[in-house]
């Protein structure tokens, strides 16, 4: 799931049983590739491709990214890339774009977004000051060869087309993180689809979309004029554009790989940690005759209303809750921390259409596909017990989602690399091992 912040089947752990003082020997298949070859892989996608987790992209992250897990574990069948680079910055700056960190804020554990007053990570921020047509700061550059990890925060399929971009700057001088992947060169004139073409995988991945619903869904179903990939894609440009990414990686049907659908981004933390019921728990302790939160919504005929059950609203609308936006209708909480009844159901119709587009593509390429709506959904609904230890998509203490509540943790993306294992195998008749996604961290806490 992939938004750039601006502050911006679950498996089970083998148990052994003893039976009779004796304990039995459960051996696991060799690894082995099957009609798979992944001594060149590639990863396609978006933040959820490049590691980017707690608000930022950071060399930890990165290197616990589920393609890097991957390319591990395809190492093991014998077939495997001799090395996978992914785009890190440099020691100096190994923070990165910067990062949410856990913090005690007056007694109590709170996110803190680093910044230029609390100094946290300002001393390895890779910023340079200056700031690209998108208003965002401008990044390090990496110089390096072309990655392995071509995956880009941000970027969705609509903005990956140079012929979609609606008359804005080129995508190269929009997003800071495709940005500082381009030379000077291509960065007026190179879009992504152009960009992952240059590589020549035996193999690869592919996770793309997510932003075509979650821009949209994040901002509370608020699209901007200016901002063409703000909107939920339409169907046409969607298939457009993803058969070209498609085609573009599996040469049309000729290198092998595997496609991952896009999650009901409406089920992750960002939706589902600050609920109406507790908001209006708290305006009714505070007074007892208030009658529950008040919306702004994208309805003409209703703008304002109390919200029910069925509106989302967003992680970021904590703070303003704290200030009393919601407590009366005159000061109802804007629509751009609500994802209302109606704007939810959009997304979930139009994830569902998009996903259609991708199966139908994946087929055409004769490529495997991840469902990975299913699975996050399923995760959601009943977390993960690994080795006996429960996990969760519960923000901050279920141990897979980060501190934004949209990307994974590093065990989150283990599990999501498992994921994409368990479908190669089958469709490759594949024996690639899977990793324990305990020995992976979840949110990190204050020492």
């Amino acid at each position: 799931m992939n938004r750039i912040f601006k502050y911006s089947a679950p498996a089970l752990g083998l148990l052994g049983l003893a039976v009779g003082g004796c304990q039995p020997n459960i051996d696991a298949p060799a690894a082995a590739a099957g009609t798979a070859d992944f001594t060149s892989y590639v990863a396609v996608g978006n933040s959820l491709t490049s590691g980017y987790s707690d608000g930022g992209l950071y060399n930890e992250a990165q290197a616990t990214s589920y393609p890097a897990i991957l390319a591990q574990q395809f190492g093991k069948t014998g077939k495997g890339p001799a090395s996978f680079a992914q785009p890190s910055f440099a020691p100096a700056q190994q923070d990165g774009s910067g990062h949410v960190k856990l913090q005690i804020v007056n007694g109590a554990l709170a996110p803190v977004v680093p910044s230029a007053a609390n100094g946290y990570l300002g001393e390895k921020l890779a910023a340079t000051g200056s700031a690209l047509a998108s208003g965002q700061p401008q990044l390090a550059a990496y110089t390096g060869a072309q990655p392995d990890n071509l995956g880009v925060p941000g970027i969705s399929v609509l903005s990956s087309v140079s012929a979609f971009t609606g008359g804005l700057a080129p995508y190269g001088l929009l997003n800071p993180f495709y940005e500082r992947l381009l030379t000077a060169a291509e960065k007026p004139s190179k879009d992504y689809v152009t960009y992952i073409g240059q590589k020549t995988p035996t193999f690869f991945t592919c996770w793309m979309g997510n932003n075509d619903v979650l821009t949209y869904a994040s901002n509370g179903g608020v699209a901007s004029a200016a901002d063409p990939f703000s909107n939920l894609t339409d169907t046409t440009r969607f298939g457009i554009g993803y058969r070209a990414i498609l085609g573009t990686m599996s040469k049309k049907g000729t290198v092998a790989g595997i496609a991952a659908n896009i999650p009901n981004v409406t089920g992750i933390p960002y939706f589902t940690t600050v609920t109406v019921a507790a908001v209006a728990a708290a305006f009714k302790a505070a007074n007892a005759a208030s009658p529950g939160v008040f919306i702004q919504t994208s309805s003409t005929t209703t703008p304002v209303r109390l919200a029910t059950s069925a509106d989302l609203l967003t992680l970021t609308a904590q703070a303003v809750v704290a200030t009393g936006a919601g407590s009366t209708p005159s000061n109802p909480l804007p629509n751009k921390y609500v994802l209302d009844a109606d704007e939810a159901a959009a997304v979930v119709a139009r994830t569902i259409q998009l996903n259609a587009i991708i199966a139908k593509t994946a087929r055409q390429n004769k490529v495997a596909l991840a469902d990975m709506n299913t699975f996050f959904t399923t995760v959601a609904q009943q977390g993960v017990a690994f080795n006996a230890v429960a996990n969760s998509s519960a923000f901050v203490s279920g141990n897979l989602f980060g501190l934004d509540g949209v990307h994974p943790t590093p065990r989150g993306y283990a599990l999501l690399a498992n994921e994409f294992i368990r479908n190669i195998n089958n469709y490759y008749g594949a024996s690639i091992p899977t990793v324990n996604i305990n020995e992976y961290r979840g949110v990190v806490f204050p020492q």
